[in-house]
């Protein structure tokens, strides 16, 4: 990326990462085992209850938790991980055969900005549910709702990257589910709750690669953010670098790694829906002097015609909604930004704002 850092990548000031890290201890980790062998019959047995209750604190205190033994196959996950090695290290040219445009914003894409800044990072972006059509109807017959559909741009090279990709999205969908309906049950709904939400999801996947930046001080691998989605399930590798901004005194902490596991945090629907009693939490990444970076994250969405706003179980006269329905189509094809329009900073906006 060049002997001198363009300034493009310069982050503020007061942005740039510290010289000392501070490594999470109290990021919770949550051990799944309880659910891997029950079906959604079983899973208001006290046997979970313990688990339901672990889920509901690390939303509520931290916004962010990380899980083991959660049944994705660690086969398939390495699988997609050297898939997507084997795609970031084709030349520039090939890549660019898959480059995402302004009409499909599915594909390769190596100008990622974040607040105006870049990101020291290439990413590749695919839809779970293919094809995706724009905009959609709750109706499935209503051929005249649809204006043009999104697919995904299949790189030719290298030969397995689509099957490796399409095999994980299947077992990381799974798990979101699943933690869906923990989340349901923490919140005191019943365990199917949000699942009509996804029947025509708009749930993607990204391959990052963060390559090794010799201005660590000034750059960041991806900046400060919340995620504008449902639920986001992380497969970081060892090299580490995602920072969460604690909630209880702002630091930055970073995510020690561990092996097979997922980084999991709330989006700003789930803030939406249960009424803000789980946030959704900023998190950056960090770059590295010496070594690349690789992360797949897998964004649960919801169908484009979803009115996002409080759930009507949560409230009462003691806590009434704060939020008007937002359409989730009107941010994600729009390309309205949850911060920008401080949507969730409780600043009125003219797509959704506390009442």
């Amino acid at each position: 990326m060049g002997e001198e850092v363009d300034t493009a990548f310069v982050q503020a000031p007061e942005h740039r990462p510290k010289s000392s890290v501070i490594v999470a201890e109290g990021i919770p980790l949550i051990d799944l085992s309880p659910i891997n062998y029950q079906n959604e019959d079983t899973l208001l047995d006290s046997s979970i209850e313990n688990l339901v209750k672990e889920i509901g604190s690390a939303c509520k205190k931290w916004g962010f938790f990380q899980v083991i033994n959660h049944k994705v196959p660690l086969d398939k996950r390495e699988r997609i991980e050297e898939a997507a090695k084997k795609f970031f290290a084709l030349g520039l040219e090939e890549k660019l055969k898959v480059r995402r445009d302004a009409v499909n914003v599915l594909g390769y894409f190596e100008a990622e900005h974040t607040k105006n800044v870049r990101d020291w990072k290439e990413i590749y972006d695919f839809n779970v549910q293919e094809p995706t059509f724009i905009p959609p109807s709750d109706e499935p017959d209503d051929e005249e709702n649809v204006q043009f559909q999104w697919d995904n741009r299949w790189p030719q090279n290298p030969p397995e990257f689509k099957e490796a990709c399409q095999e994980y999205a299947q077992e990381v969908e799974k798990l979101a589910y699943k933690l869906m309906e923990l989340v349901a049950l923490s919140l005191g709904l019943v365990p199917n709750r949000f699942r009509g939400y996804f029947t025509h999801n708009t749930s993607n996947i990204r391959l990052n690669h963060y390559p090794a930046c010799p201005y660590p001080h000034l750059a960041l691998g991806l900046g400060r953010h919340k995620d504008t989605g449902v639920l986001t399930v992380l497969a970081q590798d060892d090299t580490g670098g995602l920072e969460v901004r604690r909630k209880s005194d702002g630091e930055w902490i970073r995510v020690k790694p561990i092996f097979n596991s997922f980084i999991i945090n709330v989006g700003d629907m789930i803030q939406v829906w249960s009424n803000d009693a789980y946030e959704s939490v900023e998190h950056r990444v960090m770059v590295n002097s010496e070594k690349d970076r690789f992360s797949i994250p897998f964004f649960l969405k919801p169908a484009l015609y979803t009115d996002v706003k409080p759930l009507e179980e949560l409230l009462d006269d003691r806590n009434p909604p704060i939020y008007r329905p937002v359409n989730w189509g009107a941010i994600k094809v729009d390309g309205v930004d949850f911060e920008q329009l401080n949507l969730l900073l409780k600043v009125p906006s003219s797509y959704m704002f506390p009442l």
